[in-house]
């Protein structure tokens, strides 16, 4: 009888029993609503199979689709002060940065910063992670983007900038809004350098980030659907008491209106980059005269 029971019965219990389903082996799309596979949905750069709407993309996996071979060089922000005015609401200010570090996948801020070949060419990429409170700018992001600018300028390289940002980083009071300038500053040397610098405006881009650095490109390209402008449009509509037209502040609707370039699908953005590039700084022959496409904004 002990045989049956200690042996027998958990075999069959075994064999019989309901496996449950991993938790993160589907993700639903939250436009068309159906189901995908976790592993295809990652292998499909976090794009919808059906619908082919753009989800979210952290910097460090949109990274290895923009570089040659997938290889490129992270370069760490520059140290700040984390917490300069001690802030605290329903939590301290300097937890919620260790908890947004915890969840960052080995990133200190909301600023990613590469180097690599793109196209056998060195490009200078920066990245905002709307993943990390909300992809604000504060000191750190600050220092980031003019290190990344320092980084475009010594190398003779183009600077490409990735923003997703809900704006500046309320936490840091009047110190975040300082960064506008000195992004703004940053830029310019790019372009005083002869060097171009291309934004990718993805979903969201809004608040401070989109009143600086988000929309002083050469070219402006943004993915398909992207909420992009300064104040959101519940804001706008409560505010003007009128009702906005349909597609308001999204991609599609600022290339029909003028304020985007282009609007490219995730998979074309690397070579859709490559090209721009090429454009800018490898010079155009006109009876037998060389010309060259340089920064004008």
């Amino acid at each position: 009888m002990n045989w049956l029971t200690n042996f027998v019965r958990p075999k069959l219990r075994a064999l019989v029993a309901r496996k449950e389903t991993p938790d993160n082996l589907w993700v639903k799309c939250p436009k068309c609503e159906q189901m995908l596979f976790t592993r295809d949905w990652e292998a499909n750069q976090e794009v919808c199979n059906h619908c082919g709407h753009h989800m979210r993309l952290r910097p460090l996996k949109r990274l290895p689709h923009l570089f040659d071979e997938g290889k490129y060089e992270l370069h760490p922000l520059p140290r700040v002060n984390a917490d300069p005015l001690k802030f605290r609401d329903t939590k301290r200010y300097d937890a919620r940065l260790k908890e947004a570090q915890a969840k960052a996948e080995g990133t200190t801020d909301a600023l990613v910063v590469a180097s690599g070949l793109m196209g056998s060419r060195l490009s200078i990429v920066a990245l905002l992670d709307f993943g990390f409170m909300g992809g604000s700018m504060g000191t750190a992001v600050g220092e980031g983007l003019v290190m990344a600018a320092e980084l475009a300028v010594a190398r003779k390289a183009p600077l490409i900038v990735f923003s997703a940002s809900g704006g500046a980083r309320m936490q840091e009071g009047i110190l975040s809004l300082m960064q506008l300038t000195r992004t703004t500053i940053a830029v310019r040397k790019v372009k005083e350098a002869g060097l171009p610098y291309i934004v990718v405006l993805t979903d969201p881009t809004t608040g401070g980030v989109s009143a600086s650095f988000a929309m002083l490109g050469d070219v402006h390209i943004a993915e398909p659907d992207a909420i992009i402008g300064f104040a959101g449009p519940r804001v706008i509509q409560d505010t003007i008491r009128q009702e906005l037209p349909p597609g308001f502040q999204r991609s599609e609707y600022l290339l029909e209106h003028g304020m985007v370039d282009a609007v490219v699908h995730r998979h074309k953005l690397r070579e859709t980059l490559i090209r721009m590039v090429s454009l800018f700084m490898d010079p155009l022959v006109v009876d037998n005269r060389p010309l060259a496409v340089t920064s004008s904004r």
